[in-house]
């Protein structure tokens, strides 16, 4: 004898409705609302399903809904209502609020279903409800931050390899529109024009792969085009693999260049005027033969204190070891072009440079010609960005944790922390009063702190800079934190 089973009910449903995290609103097809769990009420901000409304149109007269594009929905688009007249959606995105709000409460992800028994007219209709606005408001606050940050960027999605954001720095740097570039391809604006190993950097975007900083030809809208220095970094926007593209505007150097080829004869003008950072110096023992004003303004030391010093005397260099490798290139091959460095101010503030150096004859006599371009304001907007993605992620599992250390470089290309050169050899004692001198702390609370005498403080303190190749607290402080200790890496 065959089993025979009773029917579902609407209470059946209820239970079954009570245990799931979707919202689900159930609705006859004669468009009463006859059921809601307990998470589509959350969803709408009401405690009890007669404040849905009593049918579909009821509904609509208690809840504004309107498209992401702020476009706002007629009655006859609202999903219960299409899901009375018959229509199939799915996936749909909604923004909710009640009526009479002007800025939306949720994020609807909404699609349809409908129960029947016998394969016939449906007996009920179903609209489930998923809750996106966490994703969809991270979101929000992720382009917010991307367009009012002013250093130049935009992101290309690796997949059809297209740009699908832009900031505002880059149109102001580049002269296009929005429209021009949003949906067209990389190559239809090639960034890549006059790259060196064009090919190779063609297979690293199309994998999706760090660019490395590299040199290019930007074209503008206007026809023309401008040196830039250009990076990328892999990110991931809205579970896409993405490319994020960051710029730096080289025109000021190469107009400075460009001003020294074209004569020596005004070298001196141009040099004292020219916007770049310039020092020029002995081809052998590099001491400073002139220093044009940018410099002496980005550095804070007078033409007197300068002329005739090496790097070491004023403790220019935040790494003398890094300077002592490029001074052997230059021996070597004549020059470089843009390696990241740090210059220290006489206060001790560290200011990050690209600094390109070559070989040049000045009035008959061998010289080198440093060039410093101060890159410290765009380091610290790339960092501002990558602490607005740090900021969204914590809330936002569309944005995956992986971009950070994917983004990593953008806080110091030239110089991560496994790029340096290694701590010197501490003794526990001398880590210690330099961990404490990265808090702020003179002699005297060093001494109280770890219950010595201030001489002996003193001693470790002369030892500590003796090892480390420093000569003041605030270079000790900046050399430590470079190195992960006492607060972290600069």
């Amino acid at each position: 004898m065959t089993q025979s089973f009773p029917k579902p009910t609407l209470r059946h449903l209820e239970q079954l409705m009570d245990r799931l995290l979707a919202g689900v609103i159930l609705m006859d097809p004669a468009g009463v609302i006859l059921s809601a769990n307990p998470a589509a009420l959350k969803m709408h901000g009401v405690k009890r399903v007669e404040d849905l409304g009593a049918t579909a149109d009821d509904y609509a007269t208690r809840f504004s809904l309107r498209y992401r594009n702020h476009h706002r929905l007629t009655r006859r688009e609202y999903p219960l209502v299409r899901l009375l007249a018959g229509e199939a959606f799915a996936d749909l995105i909604v923004e909710v609020a009640p009526v009479g709000c002007d800025e939306p409460r949720w994020v609807h992800q909404v699609r349809d279903v409908t129960m029947d028994e016998d394969g016939g007219d449906p007996d009920c209709l179903a609209l489930v409800i998923h809750d996106v606005s966490g994703q969809f408001d991270a979101e929000d606050r992720f382009e917010a931050m991307f367009q009012a940050n002013p250093a130049p960027a935009l992101i290309v999605r690796v997949e059809d390899q297209r740009y699908i954001r832009v900031n505002g720095g880059f149109l102001d740097l580049s002269g296009y529109t929005r429209h021009a570039l949003i949906g067209k391809s990389l190559f239809d604006l090639d960034l890549l024009t006059g790259v060196e190993r064009r090919d190779y950097v063609k297979e690293r975007i199309a994998a999706g792969q760090t660019v490395p900083q590299l040199e290019a030809e930007l074209p503008l809208a206007n026809g023309e085009t401008k040196l830039v220095i250009l990076a990328g970094q892999p990110i991931e926007v809205a579970d896409e693999r993405c490319l994020l593209f960051t710029f730096a505007d080289l025109e000021p150097r190469r107009r400075a260049e460009h001003a020294l080829q074209a004569s020596e004869q005004h070298f001196a003008t141009v040099f004292e005027m020219a916007p770049v950072a310039m020092v020029v110096t002995g081809p052998d023992d590099h001491r400073i033969v002139n220093a044009n004003e940018a410099f002496r303004r980005m550095t804070g030391h007078s033409r007197h204190r300068l002329i005739g010093r090496v790097a070491d005397d004023l403790q220019l260099w935040n790494d003398a070891e890094q300077r002592r490798g490029l001074e052997e290139e230059i021996a070597t091959r004549g020059g470089f072009r843009n390696h990241d460095v740090r210059v220290l101010h006489k206060e001790g503030e560290a200011v990050d440079c690209l600094v390109s150096a070559e070989r040049i004859n000045l009035n008959g006599d061998r010289c080198v010609l440093w060039l410093y371009q101060d890159i410290t304001a765009r380091r610290h907007s790339e960092v501002e960005l990558v602490e607005a993605i740090e900021a969204v992620m914590k809330d936002a599992s569309w944005l995956s944790r992986s971009i950070m250390d994917k983004l990593a470089t953008l806080r110091d290309p030239g110089k991560r922390k496994g790029d340096l050169p290694p701590a010197a050899d501490l003794s526990p004692r001398e880590r210690e009063v330099l961990e404490l001198i990265c808090t702020g702390m003179d002699d005297a609370a060093i001494a109280a702190r770890l219950g010595l005498s201030r001489n002996t403080v003193r001693n470790h303190v002369s030892r500590l800079y003796g090892r480390i190749g420093v000569n003041r607290r605030s270079a000790a402080v900046v050399w430590a934190r470079e190195r992960g200790i006492g607060g972290g890496s600069a």
